[in-house]
């Protein structure tokens, strides 16, 4: 009889929906299904509303599935417009709670829809899917959402996930870490219209960098050892980011940490490492030059939008008169992975030990390129940079890279002690 007054939206006594259920089981005779359906459309309720669905809770949801049935939490609920078929459409995306874990949701249908952050609700036929290996819950049009008493449910304590930098991954979340802030900015952004202040910079540990965002004023400065408690990581442009609000609690820490200058000297990573990560910021990485892409060496830029000219021409702006610039595109293997790594015009200067207006001299469309070959190619280096993700895999735009040394002797050493001769 619940699911009956639910789908009525308790618009109906409990007395009436039973006397008109007895009425249709035991006169009329009809099955169960079918009098669930009769009393729900002579009440003007959606018969819909009344089909069977799954009832889990969140941690048990798989990617997927539909009809499933949740007794939940709104904890966040933000209102978006979006473009579908060139029509503007209003859809609410958030996060919904309860006692097993939290999950992102996005309701497709939003006419008459009000979902307010604490609201504890019951949703039947919602259904799955999966986005980057995470499970997102979406309310469509068989969707029916019904509001429960806040006490239906215990507050919603989220569990921290411990973590370091180096363990950041996007779409955690509710991550806790202790970490030193390196730089910080105060912002305004346009929000939907809505002026909102936001405080971005960097942190690290002893694993690594990461770009942050506040959406509330922790008084944070530069140089302060903090613990930052219920944030969430984030994509973005390719790289893993912390982000975190009024929400989180962030406690400033008097203890022994890692200094910025040691920070920055730690932060090397495998490239297996940075594949499993999906990119970092400022890290550096050693491995062995095994090819030099072609578009590397003497190139020519457009002037407006320095994008790379391909005989002269710009595919935004057309034939125009280039201006020459130096660049190197390398594959780097480390022996856990490869990468590509971009090096610009002062690098590749201080790789080739010439000046960009010596290369321009020098005759032959591939003079420079040959050269970038035959210097870098099978050698050890050391670049250091921000790496990020995408469907290509790894790229480093490097600030910085080197020819690595190799002591010969000591090098063939390590390697017999390895082999244990």
């Amino acid at each position: 009889m619940k699911d009956i007054t639910r789908a009525l939206e308790n618009k109906v006594e409990n007395e009436q929906v039973e006397k008109e259920l007895k009425k249709y089981l035991e006169v009329y005779r009809v099955s169960l299904e079918t009098a669930k359906r009769s009393i729900v459309k002579k009440y003007g309720g959606n018969p819909a509303a009344l089909s069977v669905g799954v009832s889990k809770t969140l941690k048990e949801l798989l990617a997927n599935e539909s009809s499933v049935n949740l007794l939940c939490r709104i904890v966040t609920s933000n209102p978006k417009e979006i473009e579908v078929d060139g029509q503007k459409k209003g859809i609410i995306y958030g996060i919904l709670g309860d006692p097993t874990t939290t999950l992102p949701f996005t309701a497709w249908e939003t006419e008459d829809l009000e979902l307010e952050r604490g609201d504890v609700v019951q949703v039947q036929n919602a259904y799955t899917t999966e986005w980057k290996g995470n499970i997102q819950i979406n309310f469509g049009t068989r969707t029916t959402i019904t509001k429960e008493s806040k006490d239906a449910l215990p507050p919603f304590v989220p569990e921290m996930q411990e973590c370091k930098i180096k363990d950041f991954n996007d779409g955690m979340r509710n991550v806790a870490l202790t970490a030193r802030i390196l730089g910080i900015e105060r912002r305004e952004v346009n929000i939907s219209g809505e002026k909102k202040v936001v405080f971005s910079g960097m942190l690290g540990d002893e694993t690594g960098k990461a770009q942050f965002s506040s959406w509330a004023d922790f008084e944070l400065k530069e140089n302060d050892v903090v613990k930052i408690s219920g944030g969430y990581i984030k994509e973005w442009r390719g790289i893993p980011q912390l982000t975190f609000d009024e929400r989180a609690e962030v406690e400033k820490l008097q203890i022994d940490f890692p200094s910025a200058e040691d920070i920055s000297q730690r932060t090397t990573a495998s490239i297996e490492e940075l594949m499993e990560r999906g990119g970092a910021v400022d890290v550096g990485i050693e491995g062995t030059v095994i090819d030099v892409k072609s578009g590397s060496g003497l190139i020519y830029r457009c002037k407006e939008c320095k994008r790379v000219l391909q005989d002269g021409t710009c595919r935004i702006h057309g034939e125009v008169e280039g201006a020459a610039d130096l660049r190197a595109k390398v594959i780097i293997d480390d022996g856990s992975g490869a990468l590509t790594a971009i090096f610009n015009k002062e690098i590749t200067e201080q790789l080739l030990n010439k000046k960009l207006k010596e290369c321009i001299k020098e005759k032959g469309d591939n003079v420079i390129e040959d050269e970038l070959t035959a210097l870098l190619t099978a050698q050890p280096i050391q670049a250091r940079g921000n790496v990020t993700s995408d469907d290509y895999g790894l790229m480093m735009i490097a600030k910085e890279a080197e020819i690595k040394e190799v002591d010969v002797q000591n090098e063939a050493k390590r390697i017999l002690e390895e082999l244990g001769e």
